[in-house]
């Protein structure tokens, strides 16, 4: 049994309209109900809580603070309840397709996603971005239908692309000549780390840590500014950035992919978005 007595969603979408419009009036233009009703429905919820949600002049509505902890929830609560409407319904027809693609990947996939969906209006896409570590977790968990990810060459995808990567430093304030030598890599498990590590290892070389970040935007920009050397996409080389590589000692790093696998390739859907991600990304079928 509830101990607290249940927010409704009408009283959550009168209280947010109230917050959003800071009038009552036109708060209740936007519900659709009486100026009166929504008064006595934000009244409710503060009688529920204890404590006053806004404070009311004659000029204006100012949420307090306890208002503005209540927003965020109340947000939240009716995107769910819509999201759950919409699942149950025939909205979402074609169903779910859950799709991870790597942190700069994000971006670039945009307009393909938005034609996808202009063309499955009734199917909806959930899109996950992060790094290998948590996309290969997610797919491991069944949480991904397709899943565009950078990881060693070993598990064999429905298609992939080599993943040239760069020994990059600042041109400006380089870092390479430094003992220890400063690197920028992703957090522990990430990729390019260990071989970064094991590489400076190999030549006898002393590292130490001097940035972390789980975002590749982060990294490239902390190295072309000085931060540190590191190990990353050609892609993601700025003009900031000098490359290192034999010359410096520093051997190509080859054995990297761009790949994508599918849970269930024959679905029609899941195979028309794999074929136009395989186009986008210049990737061959395995």
């Amino acid at each position: 049994m509830n101990r607290q007595p249940m927010f409704t969603p009408q009283q959550l979408l009168s209280f947010v309209a109230v917050c959003e419009t800071a009038s009552f009036t036109r708060a209740a233009e936007r519900v659709h109900l009486s100026q009166s009703t929504v008064s006595q429905q934000v009244r409710r919820l503060e009688e529920m809580i204890g404590k006053a949600l806004l404070e009311r002049t004659s000029h204006q509505v100012v949420l307090t603070e306890e208002g503005e902890k209540l927003l965020g929830y109340a947000r939240r609560i009716i995107a769910l309840n819509g999201e759950a409407h919409d699942v149950l319904s025939d909205k979402w027809r074609d169903g779910v397709l859950r799709l991870g693609v790597p942190e700069d990947f994000a971006a670039p996939t945009a307009t393909l996603l938005a034609q996808f969906s202009r063309e499955h209006p009734q199917l909806r896409l959930d899109v996950m971005s992060g790094m290998y570590v948590d996309l290969h977790r997610a797919w491991l968990r069944e949480e991904l239908d397709i899943m565009l990810i950078k990881q060693p060459g070993g598990e064999r995808p429905l298609a992939a692309r080599p993943e040239p990567l760069l020994w990059l430093d600042s041109a400006e304030y380089p870092c390479f000549e430094q003992t220890p030598v400063p690197l920028v890599v992703f957090p522990q498990l990430g990729l390019y780390r260990e071989e970064m590590c094991q590489t400076l290892d190999g030549l006898g070389r002393g590292w130490r840590i001097s940035y972390s970040s789980a975002s590749l935007v982060a990294l490239a920009s902390a190295s072309a500014a000085g931060l540190g050397l590191t190990l990353l996409p050609a892609s993601c080389r700025l003009p900031g950035h000098r490359v290192l590589g034999e010359n410096e000692g520093l051997p190509p790093i080859g054995h990297f992919e761009l790949a994508l696998f599918c849970r269930a390739p024959q679905d029609d859907l899941q195979q028309a978005l794999a074929a136009a991600l395989v186009e986008l990304c210049q990737l061959k079928w395995q």
